[in-house]
């Protein structure tokens, strides 16, 4: 159980969200509220209120830059996306949860297959419900769109690059130690092992996790902290390109310490990209990938992904690492074949997307993935809305460069695209979405509405999904300093 000061960081973390809008540029600032609680604040510990979802190391940044953004820097329906499909996207991922709740009012009983009298039944889900995942929606998108506004910027997605590179050099600190001590910051810090200690144990020694929800997560951190070195790399000059280039060679041994080999073959093929390839090609990768991300329940329905060649390919590097992908896409298959039971708006919460055990009511199924999660929770319809709303950035900003690099693009920008890409592609194993992935899909997508092609191309297609008009610029200042 967590300790009193759990509670205590929790509950303060919104005076510290002031305090950095006081003492920083407004976008760094911003950016910290929601890394620096996702860095700091305790996993799996919240407060529980009754209809609404629990406040936690997510929710509770997200509302508290919510109340700061609307009452201390005025901020209302400057938030909402000026690219139609964005905000069609937006309204299906909030209000769809709706839709998903008055398919699944009946219960749901899963009976033992020989003895008549044993079954375990779930309730069905009612117009409470429905409430809570509105709310729980809408609080999740909060970074989304106060990054949409506040942060698609040059400077703004300079400031993003510089926030993974600063933190994950300062996250690689404890991560090593816990390499070298095993995993126990958050025990002595918080009072609580956050998940399976077995799991932090690997090759011999430890995975670290600190106060992350697991050892994947921060494996993926540091992952997208190199990602985003390595572009400060290629963007820099002089000596500070020097000092990035030995940060990101630093980031490489600290990845390869993390013992996830998943990320460490995300770095294999991506980092030679983030160094090396310029902007178009980059933000091409970036939406073939998104793409894939998006229609992966129609290619594993399809039987296009090549699941035997992927478990050939990783027994040969590690078979106790074959076994475990062996094992997840098995329970991805089961939990595929009982999403295709309600395609469109899926299980809904409360379990009804696993299997369970007729007579104990245990989980019999474990979905790792993100993307069977949202897919038996809400359907197509509601994976269609959240993949769409992390893809969309990725695809504007292709579809706006495919000719040339338009007026005002942001080298930085590549650099982060290739950052939630690989979080997408990652979301394929892990349930790997974090507020601060929601902060860079929203910084892309300002930064795409901003883009106009260059005079010589002005005779150009109009803009894919209806971008609407140039968002104004906003000067960088301090809340309570002119």
């Amino acid at each position: 159980m967590p300790n009193a000061f759990a509670s205590f960081m929790l509950v303060t973390w919104p005076l510290v969200c002031l305090l950095l809008l006081r003492r920083m540029p407004l976008e760094r600032a911003l950016i910290w509220c929601i890394l620096g609680a996702y860095l700091l604040l305790p996993p799996k510990a919240e407060f529980d209120l009754p209809l609404v979802p629990g406040l936690d190391k997510s929710s509770i940044p997200n509302l508290a830059i919510l109340l700061i953004a609307t009452l201390v820097l005025g901020l209302r329906s400057s938030l909402w996306p000026r690219s139609r499909m964005a905000a069609g996207l937006v309204v299906l991922y909030v209000f769809g949860a709706v839709l998903t709740v008055i398919t699944n009012g009946d219960p749901v009983i899963y009976s033992h297959p020989t003895e008549m009298n044993v079954f375990h039944r779930l309730p069905g889900l009612r117009l409470h419900d429905a409430l809570s995942a509105v709310v729980d929606k809408a609080i999740v998108l909060i970074p989304f769109l106060v990054g949409r506004q506040l942060l698609g910027s040059d400077r703004g997605l300079r400031e993003m690059l510089l926030a993974f590179a600063v933190g994950g050099l300062a996250y690689s600190l404890p991560a090593l130690i816990e390499v070298r001590l095993s995993p126990q910051l958050n025990t002595w810090v918080y009072g609580f092992f956050q998940h399976d200690f077995e799991q932090m144990m690997r090759q011999g020694g430890f995975r670290p996790i600190v106060f992350l929800p697991h050892a994947l997560w921060l494996a993926l951190f540091i992952l997208s902290a190199l990602l985003a070195t390595a572009a400060l790399t290629r963007q820099a000059t002089g000596p500070r390109q020097i000092r990035y280039f030995i940060a990101t060679f630093y980031l490489v041994g600290v990845l390869y310490l993390c013992k996830s080999l998943a990320t460490q073959a995300y770095a294999l093929a991506f980092l030679p990209m983030a160094l090396f390839a310029g902007p178009r090609m980059t933000l091409r990768t970036t939406a073939i990938l998104a793409l894939i991300a998006v229609s992966y329940p129609v290619l594993r329905q399809l039987d296009l992904i090549p699941l035997d060649a992927i478990l050939e390919r990783a027994a040969v590097i590690d078979p106790d690492r074959a076994s475990s992908l062996n094992y997840r896409f098995n329970n991805e298959e089961i939990l595929l074949e009982r999403a295709r039971e309600k395609p469109w708006f899926g299980w809904g919460g409360w379990g009804r997307n696993l299997l369970l055990d007729p007579k104990s009511g245990a989980v019999e199924t474990v979905p790792d993935g993100r993307w069977i999660i949202v897919f038996g929770t809400f359907g197509w319809l509601g994976y269609i809305a959240e993949m769409g709303l992390l893809a969309l950035p990725l695809m504007l900003l292709w579809w706006r460069s495919r000719r040339g690099l338009p007026e005002g693009f942001s080298p930085a920008a590549a650099g982060l695209a290739l950052v939630l890409a690989v979080t997408m592609i990652d979301m394929l194993l892990n349930a790997t979405l974090v507020p601060v992935i929601w902060m860079c899909a929203g910084a892309l997508l300002g930064h795409a509405e901003r883009l106009r092609p260059r005079a010589s191309n002005r005779g150009d297609p109009a803009p894919l999904f209806g971008t609407g008009p140039v968002i104004g610029g906003r000067k960088t200042r301090r809340i309570g300093k002119k």
